[in-house]
Parts: structure tokens; sequence; C-alpha cells
């Protein structure tokens, strides 16, 4: 059911590994296809992500067709999800309840939901889920319920609006940490300086890069022996544990930012020195 399986790396593997390896390993791709449901699953976390575009039809988020001895089951039997709408008004049912979902609007869908349509002639869905060990309130969370953060300034190019959707205080969750971040015109960096998490793993999904031809230079791997991967309109990359994430566009765009591991506090991280990179 999977287009893809990312496997958790060590990260001597960096040293070796070409910038093919590298995307391989590390980029996911090809997730907003029309009519259809993609996804991906990590090692990391045991994340999985993916995209559902309706366009004008209605899609369900499929059941469970592997291991054989889980075949047929709820694919959210055991998970948690968020569904965050990145294109045009939209709608999800859960379970016979109704969400309309306007653009950069969030819904945290629960562990054990069970039927999960996905409707929209323009509506873009990104899929987000981690493993789950208590069921939460099923919740929909616009920009303006979410918890605003301002960082940054056009002095630095890193002025942007951090949107905390899934996150204690604003939705309850088992594990997962999502949120949105927008950046203002004139600004490129997501991040500075950069962070590491020792105890989750972390995925950046950017989108609202309006042409073809724009990218985010997205920088990985340890603080001392830095790598990089260039990222196209709404492709991910996956972070583990031991690699910094930040990245630079060629123009401002947005970013969903998931995360899942020990804890729920947001702030545990560690935030690096520009000058400890190398």
């Amino acid at each position: 059911m999977f287009q893809k399986t990312y496997h958790a790396t060590h990260p001597d593997m960096m040293e070796s590994v070409d910038n093919d390896a590298l995307v391989d390993r590390h980029l996911v791709q090809n997730m907003f296809e029309d009519g259809k449901v993609n996804l991906n699953y990590s090692h990391n976390e045991r994340f999985v992500i993916g995209g559902a575009v309706p366009n004008g039809g209605a899609l369900k988020l499929p059941d469970q067709t592997e291991p054989e001895s889980a075949a047929g089951h709820p694919f959210l039997e055991r998970r948690e999800m968020a569904a965050v709408n990145i294109g045009g008004i939209g709608k999800v049912t859960v379970d016979g309840q109704i969400f309309e979902m306007g653009n950069k609007e969030c819904l945290y869908i629960p562990m054990g939901s069970k039927d999960v349509t996905f409707e929209g002639d323009g509506a873009r869905f990104y899929l987000a889920s981690l493993l789950a060990h208590k069921i939460c309130p099923i919740k929909h969370i616009t920009l303006q319920e979410a918890n605003p953060l301002d960082r940054g300034d056009l002095a630095n190019s890193n002025q942007r609006t951090i949107y905390q959707l899934v996150i204690p205080g604003v939705c309850e969750s088992a594990q997962l940490l999502l949120g949105l971040t927008v950046l203002e015109e004139g600004s490129v960096w997501n991040t500075m300086p950069p962070h590491l998490h020792d105890r989750r793993s972390e995925i950046y999904m950017y989108f609202d890069m309006p042409e073809e031809s724009d990218r985010v230079f997205h920088y990985m791997g340890e603080p001392e022996s830095m790598r990089h991967i260039v990222i196209a309109n709404e492709e991910a990359v996956i972070s583990p544990p031991w690699s910094i994430h930040m990245g630079s566009g060629t123009k401002k765009y947005a970013f969903i930012w998931a995360m899942g591991g020990e804890n729920l506090d947001y702030t545990d991280m560690n935030v690096l020195d520009i000058c400890q990179l190398k």
C-alpha cells in the first residue's frame, strides 16, 4: 500500500553516499497525484506521510494491506493522523462527521477512526501519521485557532510566522506534533540558526512555491559535516534525530513540520551556533 519505504539511517553513512543516494534515502516525492491517496512509510518513528488529491471525486483512506495478519484492518486502528489542506476548499469525513476544510486548515484524526474520505475539486491534503497509544478528540484547527509564533526579521531574511496546530494547548495528541510555517515576502530562511532533536524525528514538507523553477536548499547531516538536498514544490524531507534541519529558498514559501518521538515538548531541541557548522 506504500509508494516507498524509507529505512532509518546511521550518521556514518553520510560519509560515503553521493547526492543520488542521499535523495533516495531522505527525499519524499510524488505524493500529490490527481485522484489518488499516496502514502510513504518511514522507519524513523514509524512515520507515514503522503497526499490525497480528490480532484472532484471522493477518496477513501485505504485499509491496511500488509502484513497479512493486518490486511483489511482500518489504517488508523493503532495510529493518529493530521490532514492539512494545502489547496482549495475541500471536505474530510471521519466516521460520518463532516469537516469543511479551507486552505492551510488542519484536521486531527484520532486513533480508531475507521472510515476517512477526502473530497474537493481543488483540495490537496497532506497527511502525516504516527503510532498512538490513546484516543484523543477529533479536532478541526484553523490558523486563527492555532498558536502563532512570530520569528525573525527581514534584515536577516527570516521573518516568518510559525502556526502551532497539533500541540498541547491547541490540540491533544498521543505523539504527533505538527505545525505550519509561512515566510514573509523577502525572507528565504526557514530557521536560523539550525537545530536538531536528539529524541525525535522531524519531517519538513515544502509548498506554496508558485514557480516551477523555484527551489529550497534543505541542509541536513551532522553539524560538523553538513549536506544538502535541493527540493521542489510539494516535496518532503525526512530528518533523523542526529541531523540538523534548516533551509533557504529562491523566494518565500511555506512548509509543514511534523515531529514524533519521546515527548510533546516543542522546545526540546538542541539549538546550534552558526559557527559550529562545517
